[in-house]
């Protein structure tokens, strides 16, 4: 048993080391016919490639050239001493300048492996391959990515210039602006300047050839800020019209997609109206939602969804819709209300809802509030009492009111202001009545004040005989 499990073992590891020997060795790659990396061939000649590998292989071509065209031929065969391996010959007969480009050979089913030469087909009256077209081509601008103007040319050993409209010549410097004859211009750390329309100049035999123009586009995709025209909930009357405007500011060359998600979509009961404002360091986008005549069904969320690329910002905001305007007002914490006297603030807030929203005065004791004293003053629907004194203690009243609906209703309320107990006789200097007679009769006098009224208690205090304390008694 323990035999044949090692001879198990032993075929396992033969076949894998087998099978790694096997990639490593001749043929791992396919192997073309040709010696260097890259060929030159005038207009009209004929190429002529040929590949051999251990497996069966396959051509990839040059954009301009594909292999059921009729310049261009494909023969498959078996070769070989034993016939093991498999050969393809390539024939393109009378090549064009735009067959120009990478011949690659490479395993149909082992795609990674694979051999390539460069082909320059070359023409005097025109070092461009790329014929230049009516309208330009767009080249997009990816952040953090090197740009390549692809103004690929027919011969290793002309030079170009990168051209940008107008008239603004930018030749290699090696160092951000790259010149490749296989790729054309390459841009390492492009910034907005190279934004807008660009082509390539090369100058052969004294006459100079302009290439295809492109236009670069840089898409951004940063959304800076979104927000609502109104932060807060929104409360609508039945039929009125409502309008939301969600903005959107983004970076120059930012293009966005504003959506809207609310209770009525399904409905289409609003419209949607979008503009673009240019600025001069941003782009604002807005999208207005507008619902003609509010029903009940139309109360809920309103969300404005803002994507760009695949980022997504949300901004919502809660709609009531009311059948009719209203008044609710009751107190928050009774009607008799208590503050004390030298507190910093005392805010008196009754609870209060209606819609629209309600003109409020405040009355003191039967006179408007702010004008008696300075110390007190609105906050939104309450009345704010800064160092509480004791002559604020009073009647105060609140009147709301919606006159447009000719709505009305008003609040009474009492605040009592509570005063620490204070002893008057403490406020003067008096005298020490020293001794008197024993027996005889005296009165002892103490004024107080505080509301509420304090309680008296006298408490004697015994004078203590030499050595001992005596304990006070009521």
């Amino acid at each position: 048993m323990n035999s044949v499990f090692i001879c198990l073992l032993c075929g396992l590891s033969c076949g894998v080391f087998g099978k790694s020997k096997e990639l490593k060795g001749k043929y791992s790659v396919p192997i073309l016919d040709v010696k260097t990396r890259e060929l030159v061939l005038d207009t009209n000649q004929t190429l002529l490639l040929n590949c051999r590998g251990r497996w069966e292989v396959k051509w990839l071509l040059p954009a301009g050239l594909a292999s059921d065209q009729e310049s261009a031929r494909v023969e498959q065969s078996r070769c070989g001493r034993t016939a093991q391996q498999y050969c393809s010959r390539l024939t393109v007969r009378r090549a064009l300048v735009n067959h120009t480009g990478m011949f690659r050979c490479r395993y149909r089913r082992r795609t990674r492996r694979q051999t390539s030469v460069y082909v320059y087909v070359t023409d005097s009256r025109r070092p461009f391959v790329e014929l230049r077209g009516n309208s330009p081509d767009v080249l997009f601008m990816k952040e953090k990515q090197p740009l390549v103007i692809p103004c690929r040319v027919t011969h290793p050993n002309v030079t170009a210039t990168l051209v940008k409209f107008h008239d603004h010549k930018l030749p290699p410097d090696h160092r951000n602006i790259i010149w490749n004859s296989r790729q054309g211009f390459i841009i390492r750390s492009p910034n907005y300047f190279y934004v807008g329309l660009f082509f390539c100049q090369a100058t052969v035999n004294g006459t100079t050839h302009s290439s295809h123009i492109y236009f670069v586009h840089r898409p951004v995709s940063n959304i800076m800020k979104v927000y609502l025209n109104s932060s807060d909930p929104v409360q609508a009357l039945k039929g009125e019209r409502m309008a939301l405007n969600c903005t959107a500011t983004g970076e120059l060359n930012t293009r966005v997609n504003i959506t809207w998600d609310y209770p009525g979509k399904k409905n289409n009961t609003g419209s949607v109206t979008k503009r673009i404002l240019n600025n001069k360091t941003h782009l604002l986008f807005y999208s207005i939602l507008t619902i003609p005549r509010l029903q009940r069904t139309d109360r809920g969320l309103y969300t404005c969804s803002v994507t760009s690329g695949g980022k997504l910002k949300q901004e919502k905001v809660t709609v009531s819709v009311y059948d009719r305007p209203f008044i609710r007002l009751k107190p928050r914490h009774g009607a008799v209300l208590k503050a004390q006297a030298g507190q910093k603030s005392y805010r008196i807030s009754p609870k209060l809802k209606a819609f629209p929203t309600p003109e409020v005065i405040w009355l003191k004791d039967g006179k408007v509030a702010a004008e008696q004293c300075s110390r007190y003053h609105m906050d939104d629907n309450s009345l704010v009492i800064r160092d509480v004194a004791e002559e604020d203690a009073g009647t105060y009243t609140v009147l709301v009111r919606i006159q447009e609906h000719r709505l009305f209703q008003n609040l009474t309320l009492k605040l009592d202001v509570n005063v620490s107990p204070q002893i008057g006789e403490k406020a003067v200097s008096l005298q020490d009545p020293g001794s008197v007679p024993q027996g005889s009769r005296q009165a002892l006098h103490c004024t107080s004040r505080g509301f509420p009224p304090p309680n008296i208690h006298w408490l004697w205090h015994p004078c203590p005989t030499k050595g001992l304390s005596a304990a006070p008694r009521a």
